[in-house]
């Protein structure tokens, strides 16, 4: 996993639609992702949620309408988003935020099929 280096893209602008539940950020290079609130909560980064190593990942269920209460910044290199449902322990770095928005879309068709595996629904 690459961490932060001189050369990541760094965000020129984080941007919350309460409303909507979308994050839009903004990245040095000119490349711009939204993310749904319900992306970012079911792929945080947190131990919680990742597991200690690969494949320990537990599956996020009931996410559908999930909202960002607030984002906390984290020094110079990452972000704190604390979700509705009370989780917060996920740092959200640059590089990290910069992968998600480059593989957002294989990341979420994965989680789908994850959860039609485990014959679970996105919705209680």
């Amino acid at each position: 996993m690459a961490g932060l280096t001189k050369d990541t893209p760094r965000p020129t602008e984080i941007k919350l639609h309460r409303q909507s539940r979308l994050l839009d950020i903004a990245f040095s290079d000119g490349k711009k992702f939204q993310f749904t609130c319900e992306f970012l909560r079911v792929h945080s980064p947190s131990a919680e949620v990742s597991g200690h190593s690969p494949g320990q990942e537990i599956l996020q269920t009931d996410k559908q309408k999930i909202s960002i209460v607030t984002i906390e910044p984290v020094g110079n290199y990452a972000i704190q988003l604390n979700f509705s449902d009370g989780h917060n322990t996920g740092l959200y770095s640059w590089d990290l935020l910069y992968r998600y928005g480059l593989n957002q879309e294989t990341m979420w068709q994965r989680y789908l099929q994850r959860l039609e595996e485990a014959g679970v629904s996105r919705e209680a």
